[in-house]
């Protein structure tokens, strides 16, 4: 029987217990560098469009905006390694902060730019007054 995947926003696959759900994620790994290179991948850009895909790779689940809350992990005797992520979406006030985060990068981009032009502006006008050739 086939199992669900976690699909990120890169496109990493992570294979899903069965009765998984947003607030616990469960997984299992072959290896403690497995898991640790999913728990890598759930950086919060991967984590911001997320799909949950069934064992016949149709999509049952769609998420954006997610936080890795937690990660809890537990090696058998065999040496797997089995892992629950626990993510949650954004509150409203995580979402508008990133909102005004982006607007300040903007802002602050316009004004980079503004700076720039002005430069060039100022530089062009003391040639001209310099008597030197603008062009």
């Amino acid at each position: 029987m086939g199992k669900e995947k976690l699909v990120l926003k890169d496109k990493t696959e992570i294979t899903l217990e069965t009765g998984a759900s947003l607030d616990s994620l469960g997984a299992v790994f072959d290896s403690r560098g497995r898991m640790l290179a999913a728990w890598e991948k759930m950086t919060e850009d991967n984590l911001s469009e997320v799909q949950i895909k069934d064992a016949n790779g149709a999509t049952v689940g769609r998420f954006t905006d997610l936080v890795l809350v937690s990660e809890t992990s537990t090696v058998d005797r065999g040496g797997k390694v089995h892992t629950s992520f626990h993510v949650r979406e954004k509150n409203d006030i995580e979402k508008r902060l990133d909102a005004v985060e982006n607007s300040q990068e903007m802002v602050m981009g316009a004004i980079g730019d503004l700076g720039a032009v002005t430069s060039a502006l100022a530089e062009a006008q003391e040639k001209q007054e310099g008597g030197e050739e603008v062009g």
